[in-house]
This record gives structure tokens, sequence and C-alpha cells, in this order.
């Protein structure tokens, strides 16, 4: 990689020859491959914004300007980029680079960004306090065509172009967001790509009018009646109707059109959309040909592209078990928000299309709709990510669970989650759920667990109901049921209260501290809203002492709630001890590094329960 291994920053970049810029763009999809191959991550969307995040920094200086991500996992080769090259190899690793943009990592990382709709937003604050403080550096949010199908990002293009601030907003045009993009917005765009010749007139009469006396002035005043002239000859874009310029279709595999878009945009000094068109994978055949299996990868085999595999999973065997409950019953119906992959939706969307609905990056919609299908009678199961459902707290409040609608909720990837970092754990669903009337939260500790909720939240249960489980496969602990509390080990000297597939850490902690002389007694919760205090009360009235494990958030989660409940009961004992991930945020990284750095892993929990028994 002669070209790359001499680029160590963006001022490297822009003094590198224009003929050389190819063949660096091919440079960085090998380095891509090469890395991602074995850390994992995103790799089909960094691939196919290559030539674009080059163009970006041959144009912008991002240590002034400001670069926006939306979602962020397409931000690869800006770091590449941007002097982090040579720690690439610990990307999503504990204690290495994050997956996402992060500015504590670098300055040229203006914002984190993990959820989508955001950056318009976020861009046209940086803009107005760009005025308000009379700064100069430009802005830029670079978006994916898949974050339009949120609404957030409709509400900052209407007061973006409403406001006139100099700004940048690149569409990274794909057709996907993870997978094919759905929805009236991805055949519009499907309609601008037809309009390559558009941008060009318009860079072409802007530039022969600056050259020309009166010609700023011919120009400002031909913009005030394009309107006219457009509806005779093209339709108006959407985003000009909201009084942004917009540019393009422009070739986002040819970084030199790209570089002349950009500074055409950055010179209109006034709102500007530049809509760019690029291939999902670009450059690597298993990418290109299955994007959507490459978007969020784990360690693979360059050559063939085969994936590292590791059993069946606690989202495969929702997905399985949804499929057989909905062959027996068709009110049955599965919603996703774009994650039809990630949630084990796939098998589901094949076997039952007329009851499948993927509703694009829009979960506070699909809460929503999901109220609308259960005022009739159907019943809709919402698979999400637990990150991603915090989007929609007043939905599930306002119109679910104030008339108490019968929707099921798969909470996929609960808890502390591997690779992606503070923006994908998923530590505050126990607390916002539980804060929310008339919900009843189900956590399985295994996968026969999972399937034998997940039909009693379907056929017993008639209000909302949360099923919460984490990514990844179960562990040690594989019994069935559905027990509100279960007495998973018996003991005398301590109780520990915890659920999910937490408790595989509880029994590990039982049987080292057995070897000690110390009997843990077990109460593993099947469902934590409401709790089952009567079975957590009989078992410290025994032991005299609680010790509660759980991988969320400290502030509102079980442990706080289980305490309250015995001291509001006068039920007062030698010690209670709660164990969770406190109140902070975790980075990226493996979770037994995680567990360690929260101090919910194996060794803390013993250390913590005989450090108490030692102080009597």
């Amino acid at each position: 990689m002669d070209i790359l291994d001499n680029i160590d920053s963006p001022s490297d970049l822009k003094v590198l020859p224009e003929d050389k810029l190819p063949a660096l763009c091919a440079e960085l999809r090998e380095f891509l491959v090469q890395n991602v191959s074995k850390t994992g991550g995103h790799l089909a969307s960094n691939l196919g914004v290559v030539e674009l995040s080059v163009a970006i920094h041959r144009v912008f200086d991002t240590l002034t300007d400001k670069l926006i991500f939306d979602v962020g996992h397409q931000c690869y080769v800006h770091k590449i980029l941007t002097g982090r090259k040579n720690r690439f190899h610990t990307l999503r690793q504990f204690g290495g680079l994050s997956g996402f943009p992060k500015p504590e990592e670098s300055p040229h990382d203006a914002f984190i960004a993990g959820h989508a709709s955001n950056s318009i937003s976020v861009a046209l604050g940086m803009a107005r306090a760009r005025t308000i403080t009379r700064s100069k550096f430009s802005v830029i949010a670079l978006m994916g065509d898949g974050a339009l199908t949120g609404g957030l990002a409709y509400e900052a293009l209407s007061d973006a172009g409403e406001s006139g601030e100099p700004m940048v907003i690149i569409l990274n045009d794909n057709g996907m967001s993870i997978t094919n993009n759905v929805g009236g917005v991805s055949r519009y765009l499907s309609r601008q790509r037809m309009k390559p010749s558009y941008a060009a007139f318009k860079r072409r009469y802007k530039r022969l009018l600056e050259i020309l006396p009166g010609g700023r002035a011919i120009y400002k005043f031909t913009r005030n009646i394009k309107s006219a002239v457009k509806e005779t000859i093209l339709h108006c874009s959407m985003f000009e109707e909201m009084g942004l310029q917009y540019v393009g279709p422009v070739d986002g595999h040819n970084v030199n059109q790209l570089i002349d878009a950009l500074e055409w945009a950055k010179g209109l000094n006034e709102p500007v959309v530049v809509h760019v068109i690029t291939q999902k994978g670009k450059g690597y055949a298993p990418a290109e040909s299955s994007p959507e299996a490459y978007h969020g990868v784990a360690p693979f085999e360059i050559n063939t592209g085969v994936v590292s595999h590791h059993g069946k999973t606690f989202s495969s065997a929702f997905g399985h078990e949804l499929i057989a409950l909905a062959k027996r019953d068709h009110r049955i119906c599965a919603i996703t928000a774009s994650m039809a992959p990630g949630t084990g939706l796939s098998g589901f969307a094949e076997r039952f299309p007329d009851r499948f609905f993927d509703v694009g990056i829009a979960e506070g919609h699909a809460v929503t709709m999901a109220a609308g299908l259960a005022t009739q009678g159907v019943i809709p199961v919402f698979a999400v990510y637990s990150t991603f459902l915090q989007r929609s707290y007043d939905m599930l409040i306002h119109d679910v669970a104030i008339s108490g609608l019968h929707v099921v909720f798969a909470v996929d990837r609960a808890g502390l989650v591997p690779g992606d970092g503070e923006t994908h754990h998923g530590m505050f669903d126990v607390a916002y759920l539980s804060t929310i009337p008339g919900m009843t939260v189900l956590c399985p500790a295994s996968l026969a667990e999972l399937a034998d909720m997940l039909t009693y939240a379907i056929d017993d249960i008639e209000g909302p109901v949360a099923i919460r489980y984490p990514r990844g496969g179960e562990g040690e602990y594989k019994d069935g049921g559905i027990d509100s509390a279960k007495c998973v080990m018996a003991g005398r000297d301590c109780t520990i209260v915890t659920y999910g597939i937490t408790v595989n850490t509880a029994v590990k902690v039982a049987e080292t501290l057995s070897h000690e002389g110390i009997s843990v007694e077990i109460i593993k919760l099947g469902m934590i809203n409401p709790i089952d205090m009567d079975a957590i009360a009989a078992s410290v009235r025994k032991t005299d002492r609680l010790l509660v494990l759980e991988e969320s958030v400290g502030r509102g989660g079980l442990g706080e709630g289980i305490a309250a409940k015995l001291a509001a009961n006068k039920i007062n004992l030698k010690s209670v001890i709660l164990m969770d991930a406190g109140e902070t945020f975790y980075p990226g990284g493996d979770v037994e590094n995680l567990r360690k750095l929260a101090g919910i892993d194996e060794t803390s929990v013993c250390n913590a329960i005989r450090e108490d028994l030692n102080h009597g």
C-alpha cells in the first residue's frame, strides 16, 4: 500500500497528486477488508463511501470544519485518514478504536453518532452557533438515505431550509439502510437518480454568470423565478421545496466529480443537499452481492467471505419460535425498524410477507402503528434493539400503555453489547420499561425460556409486554419455564437475586464460594416487572443478606426497586448489596472485559460477598 502508507493526516491527502486518488481509494478498500475481516465491524457501508470520504477531506478541514455523521457506521475511512490508521487493528476491541465517531478519541470527530436521523439537527445547531459567535467554519452533515425514513430528519430539513444557514448536507444514497430501503422516500430518491444533468447545468450556469458584469444580480433574479420554469422543464426536488439547494445525483465512486460537487456546494454559502449515489460493499465481491450480510459482520475469511458463526442465538431462536406461533395464529404479525436480519425476522418475512412490516428507521412510528394494529385485534410483535427502543418512550406510554393495548416488544441486544460501544449498549430498558404502568417485562435466561415466554406473552398476557434478551447465545443455564421467580440454588449465607443470562455468573459465584464453605442461594427472576417480592422476601428472611446482580444501569434498576420494597415492608437485613453497571456509559469491547470494568463479573461478586461476610 505505497500511497496509503504515506497518508498520516488530511494534510498528506491534500497534497497528493490528483491522479493518485483512484489508487489511494483502491488501497483504502484493501485496508478495510484486511482489518475488518479480523475485528468484525461495519464493512459494506464503509466500502461504499471510500471516494466520498477522500473527497470530503480534500475539500474540507475537519480540524476546524464540522463533519457530522448520521448513525456513524460509515466513519472508518474518515478515521483512517485522520491519523488513526496505525490503531485500526484495535477497532471495536476493548480499549481500542470506537466503531463510531467519538470526539474524545480525535479532534476530527465533531460529534458522537450511533443512532440515525439526527445529523442535520446537530449540524444546524453548530451552524447557528457559528453565526452567534461570528466564527468561520463549514458544517457538513453526512447521512445515508436510510436515515431519511426517520422523522427527525424532516424536522431538521425544514428548519435548515428556513434558516438559510450555510451548510452542506451530503445524502449518501445506496438504496439501503441495512436491508433494502422501504417506503415513498426510497422511491422518490430512485426517481432523482434519473436526473444527473440537472446539477451539471446549474453548476455551469452559476459559473458563467459569476464572470459576467452584473451576473450575480442576474443569478439572484433567475433563482427567484426558477420554480415556475422547473415546473415546465423538470419537477422541483423535495429538498428545494424545503428551501435547500439540490445538487445531484453525483457519481459517488468518481472522486473528481465528488470534489467538484463539494467545492461548488461549499461556495454557495447557503443550505445545500448534495445527492451522491454509491454502491454498498463496493470493491469486495461478497459484500457487493450481499451487502446486508456485511453491514455489521463478524470476522470472516477474506478469500471466501465466509463469516464465523457461533451457534444458535437468542435472536435466531426468537425468529424461529415466532414463525411457529404465527403458523397457528393468523393474528400475529411482526414489525421491524430496518433490522430484519439482526432481530431474526428474515425467515418470518419470507414465510408471512403479508404479516411482516419493515417501517424503516422509524421506531416511534413502529410503536404507534403497533398500537393501531392492536386496537383491531391483531397481535403485533415489534422486534427492536434495546438502544433503539429508547427512541419510542413517549409512544410506549401515550399510544400503547394508557390504553392497555396488547403489543409484544421483543427487546434484542439487552445489556452489554460487544463491539459497538456507548450508543448501542442496552443498559436503560429495565429502568424505563419498569416506569410504565401495566407493562410486563420478562427476562429469559435460556433459549428454552425465550420460547416459553414468547408463547406466554402472546397467549396469556393482555396488556403490553416486553421480553428482553441479549445479543448472542445462552450460557450453561438451559432450563425452560415461565416462572416469575425460581430458586436455582439453595443456600443459607447470602441471597443473590438476578435475571436473564446473568444467572450464569451467579451460579459460578455460588460454586466458587461453596469450596470456601460459603452457601449462596440464587433467586432467578423470570419476570422483573412486576417483581415477585414474596419469593425474594422468603429467601432473604432465611439468609439475612441480599445481593442484587444485574447488567443494567443502577438508577431505576431492579436492585433499587427491590431494596425500596423491602424497606417499605420493614424487612431489615444485615446487608443489601446492589451490583450493577452504575451510572456511566461503557465503551466498546468484548462483554467479558466490559463486565470486569463494570464490576459485575464473577471475581467482583465473589469478593463482594466475602468482604460482606467478613465484616459480620
